[in-house]
């Protein structure tokens, strides 16, 4: 299932994508109008702290509008719409890892991949939206660089998980731009200012269940910046899977429903380029993953 966030009229929702239709059901109208459930959730964290019974919920949800006689009243067309991040807040910071990649720790300037998680964190006010506008943060840095990456959406509280049980404790998967100040990163020593700017980590379009994806480790990402290819990687490269990820995140803090991990980014970033070749005004970032979608976002 495909699930986005959206705003309405000033309102917060969510719901799953329409199939075969640019829409979006509009599963709080649904419950409210058709009282179907004895409980619904009216936030998507709390939704996801469900686990699967979630994804039944809402599969129940839009069951009964499409027998009803006010189906249409039901759907929100895309273009009546404004996308979120599919989580537009997570419990705590962003979770990332760097040099997941061995092509691209390369490209970095390493011989190879660290043989030890590195792990930095993004501010969860970084989180911008599908579509969005993005700035691009003219007077604060001169190098900003954009990487594409499979971020994994925590459905379940974990800790010390056994690396075999890991996926029992992912809701699905989203995508993510890591985007980064090259040259805040370099002045400051370490990740965090460099990686939380203000929306420097579009997330979306939709969260997709763990059940739609059969194997994470066998995904495509693609890059494309104003429609040339940057990177073109895919997720059997992971120096470290996502289960184990999971796994030895666990080991050091409690995971949460909501929590992102960023996994880690395929070569083929501006800084590693030949010139090093950052973002500008008016480009366009598309990152694609196989069985998710495109993640699309101008910059200003």
């Amino acid at each position: 299932m495909k699930i986005l966030s959206f705003n309405l009229n000033g309102e917060v929702k969510f719901g799953p994508k329409v199939k075969k239709e640019e829409a979006v059901w509009d599963v709080l109208a649904i419950q409210k109008e058709l009282n179907i459930l004895p409980s619904f959730p009216t936030e998507i964290i709390d939704g996801i702290a469900l686990g699967f019974d979630f994804v039944e919920q809402i599969r129940k949800l839009v069951d009964a509008a499409s027998k009803s006689e006010q189906v249409e009243q039901f759907k929100r067309p895309f273009t009546e719409i404004e996308w979120l991040s599919p989580i537009p807040r997570t419990p705590k910071n962003i979770i990332c890892i760097g040099k997941n990649y061995n092509d691209h720790a390369k490209e970095m300037g390493l011989q190879q991949a660290p043989e030890d998680l590195v792990v930095f964190t993004k501010s969860p006010t970084s989180i911008a939206a599908d579509e969005q506008v993005l700035p691009i943060h003219e007077g604060k840095t001169n190098s900003l660089d954009y990487e594409g990456e499979l971020a994994v959406v925590i459905g379940k509280k974990g800790k010390d998980i056994p690396k075999n049980l890991a996926f029992d404790y992912i809701f699905g998967y989203t995508i993510a731009n890591d985007i980064t100040a090259r040259d805040l990163q370099d002045k400051h020593k370490q990740y965090f200012l460099g990686k939380s700017l203000e929306a420097s980590c579009p997330l979306g379009p939709y969260i997709v269940s763990k059940d739609e994806i059969v194997d994470p480790q066998k995904l495509t990402i693609v890059t494309k910046v104003n429609g040339e290819v940057r990177q073109n990687g895919s997720t059997k490269d992971m120096m470290f899977t996502v289960e184990e990820l999971v796994s030895i995140l666990s080991q050091h803090i409690t995971l949460e429903p909501g929590d992102i991990i960023l996994t880690g980014t395929p070569a083929g970033v501006g800084k590693g380029m030949n010139p090093p070749t950052f973002l500008k005004a008016g480009d366009e970032v598309k990152i694609s993953i196989e069985g998710i979608g495109t993640l699309s976002n101008r910059f200003a």
